[in-house]
């Protein structure tokens, strides 16, 4: 008998009225892995975590499938019950923490509400826990930071203070949204090697929501490619990176810079409208490759390196050369 994933997502739909936004996300989360979720921005990706944080926003609901953490089956469950695992088992790491943190609370006090609420223990105690976590995570002085306000810190320092709070009560699974969107790339760099050293001593498995694939290869275990409320290719990540199945995925490594590269490809297009897809591959309408078998849109099949891909011209797309732009195939339409 196969040992039980740690978190599992199957056939996850979440609707908004008529429109469903998720359209059966399914994928595997295993003790101590980073699973990176990219995609264009609007393709659900941060869908995904509210949903399995329990955190949608009405109208928004899971109208069918799974998620399961431990075996426990987290759709449906009260949100009192809820609030127990929210925190304490499960925890997430907002885009923006500016807004994430209150700006009438003291960083420490922020951060040892996660402890009186999910442990045993006495405020003062609580209150010392959360300086020792600010010196894990890097907040310089985190005896005086302990005592500021959010407003006081650098941009840098307040997301050090936001993975604090989510890793406070040593989460099982920890989802960060867009973690490093609003910091410049050397902070970028410094909060990404946070998390890996984090994870690395607590054994935390992450789930790294990014728009910006580059940033996601340093760090992820393994990827997942969403578009249009779906994952259009997942596997391992350096052979999702050197062998990419799907056109999408490949135009998105395509814009990446280079040394030596004259110009960066652009994915031509817009996004689709959840409210009026046909039916066809949701990429069709954008993508250089399609043909009339893309009136029926493919499912997510399993390829033979290990990795899955919703493509129906998947293994052409496989067998080009790293680095080869996605139009070389154009001819073989």
């Amino acid at each position: 008998m196969l040992p039980m994933s740690l978190l599992s997502v199957s056939d996850l739909h979440v609707g908004f009225g008529s429109t469903e936004i998720l359209r059966g996300v399914s994928f595997e989360l295993e003790p101590g892995e980073t699973l990176g979720v990219v995609g264009e921005s609007g393709c659900g990706k941060s869908m995904t975590g509210f949903a399995i944080m329990g955190m949608l926003q009405a109208p928004g609901k899971v109208t069918k499938g799974s998620i399961k953490l431990d075996g426990l089956e987290l759709v449906g469950m009260q949100e009192r019950d809820m609030q127990k695992i929210r925190g304490k088992d499960i925890a997430l790491v907002m885009q923006d923490p500016f807004t994430s943190l209150n700006p009438m609370m003291r960083i420490a006090d922020q951060i040892a509400e996660a402890y009186t609420l999910h442990q045993k223990i006495t405020k003062a105690e609580a209150y010392q826990r959360a300086v020792e976590m600010l010196d894990k995570v890097g907040v310089p002085a985190p005896e005086s930071s302990a005592r500021k306000y959010p407003h006081q810190l650098s941009g840098g320092q307040r997301q050090r203070v936001v993975i604090a709070m989510a890793y406070a009560c040593n989460p099982k699974v920890l989802i960060a949204d867009e973690p490093t969107t609003a910091l410049d790339v050397t902070l970028q760099a410094q909060i990404l090697r946070l998390f890996r050293d984090l994870q690395e001593k607590e054994g935390t498995s992450l789930i790294m929501i990014s728009h910006d694939i580059g940033a996601i290869a340093s760090i992820a275990h393994r990827i997942a490619v969403f578009y249009a409320g779906k994952i259009i290719e997942i596997g391992k990540t350096e052979q999702v990176l050197r062998h990419a199945s799907h056109p999408y995925t490949r135009s998105l490594l395509m814009s990446l810079p280079r040394a030596g590269q004259d110009r960066l490809e652009s994915i031509s297009g817009q996004p689709p409208d959840f409210a009026k897809l046909t039916g066809e591959c949701s990429f069709a309408p954008r993508c250089v490759l399609k043909v009339d078998q893309c009136s029926t849109e493919p499912a997510l099949l399993p390829e033979s390196d290990g990795t899955a891909c919703a493509c129906w011209r998947s293994q052409e797309v496989k067998k080009l050369a790293l680095g080869k732009s996605i139009t070389e195939l154009v001819q073989t339409k």
